[in-house]
């Protein structure tokens, strides 16, 4: 393993095996589990790099497809590595583009080689390859580097689920042999989408890859949560004890705290900025629409006892106000907010594994989540 890289686990709850443990990078240590804001276009939208600090992020996720396509990553590179670019000196995570080409669907042509696809901004083309995603994100500089892989869409049948799943392998002995860089660390991705056997294969193929964490893809790609959890259930008895699980794309509260019980540590999602955008505020008892009438005059913070920035200086009637008028300022404050509360939400779920009760805390805490504890009040 790197010696810049090391991951120790700190704490199990006897309860439900759930782990606190500290993932250590070139650019500090992170404590997990651990929610990372994503900044796709190296800037969590509408956020500076000091608020999302503020906020209580350890690590940001950055998109190298968007970054390769604008400005480029030879131009990031010159700058100095992203850390420098955007100015964020704490840990960041880039994932390979696999998703993103995934989701062009339309103008994309998988082979075993890579990807072409057509650029969202001109409709040039590209043709992207498991070396020259590694390229991009050692010019990057990224701590964790993502594996280039093929994200299946959820109820494709098992033939095409296998095929993707062997090429996302065959994908992971390049993405491995091409990473020449002793300052990053790469994280194989597991595919197989909804079939617990392609699942069990696909962890068996990436684990000799895999030197301090391993991810979960192509999940919240369509399917019911249950069947997630199913798959993640499926997964965990083949997890290595030593190296931190990355549930890829899952951001919202109650997938937090099901997750973290089964055995995941790092999650990330663009939910809470995307939400807060539009007017959602999320909180502990469930997400409030901000936008709506019965806010109007309602002169209390987002969420009482919430310590953000937002909270403690706004009203909901001022926000809904900013959203109401299109006003840039509404969308940053719930965007604040919302990744605050996940933030807040970890700590929490923290506290439960240091007390051994984490499953008491799931029992407790989900019908608050769910929104059916405030449902039930009416």
């Amino acid at each position: 393993m790197k010696s810049k890289f090391r991951y120790e686990v700190v704490k199990e709850c006897k309860q439900t095996g759930a782990r606190i443990g500290r993932l250590y990078t070139p650019h500090g240590v992170i404590e997990t589990p651990v929610f990372m804001p994503v900044g796709t276009k190296a800037t969590v939208k509408a956020l500076s790099p000091e608020e999302v600090a503020e906020a209580g992020s350890q690590i940001i996720l950055s998109n190298t497809y968007h970054l390769y396509l604008r400005p480029g990553h030879k131009t990031v590179e010159r700058a100095g590595g992203l850390h420098k670019f955007m100015n964020w000196s704490r840990p960041i995570l880039t994932d390979s583009g696999g998703f993103q080409v995934f989701s062009l669907s339309a103008t994309r042509k998988v082979t075993d080689d890579g990807v072409e696809f057509s650029s969202f901004i001109d409709g040039s083309r590209h043709f992207m390859t498991p070396e020259k995603s590694m390229e991009i994100q050692m010019s990057l500089g990224s701590d964790i580097v993502m594996a280039f892989d093929e994200c299946t869409a959820a109820g494709v049948d098992r033939p095409a689920a296998e095929k993707a799943m062997i090429r996302t392998a065959e994908w992971l002995k390049r993405s491995h042999a091409a990473m020449t860089s002793e300052n990053q660390m790469l994280f194989p991705i597991i595919q197989g989408n909804m079939y617990p056997e392609l699942r069990i294969e696909s962890i068996k193929r990436s684990l000799p890859y895999a030197e301090c964490g391993i991810a979960i893809g192509g999940l919240s790609v369509g399917e019911p949560k249950p069947v997630m959890y199913e798959m993640l259930d499926v997964l965990r008895p083949y997890y290595p004890e030593n190296m931190p699980r990355y549930l890829m794309g899952v951001g919202s509260a109650d997938c937090i705290v099901e997750g973290v019980m089964r055995g995941i540590d790092m999650f990330d999602c663009v939910l809470p900025t995307r939400t807060a955008r539009n007017g959602t505020a999320m909180t502990f008892d469930g997400s409030i629409t901000v936008r709506n009438a019965e806010y109007k005059e309602d002169f209390s913070p987002v969420e009482e006892g919430c310590d953000c920035y937002c909270c403690k200086n706004y009203t909901r009637a001022y926000i809904r106000h900013l959203i109401n008028t299109d006003e840039i300022f509404g969308g940053r404050l719930l965007s604040i907010h919302n990744i605050r509360f996940l933030h807040r939400l970890v700590a929490e779920i923290k506290q439960a594994i240091r007390e051994d009760r984490l499953g008491d805390f799931r029992d407790e805490i989900m019908p608050r989540l769910t929104g059916e504890a405030r449902s039930a009040k009416k």
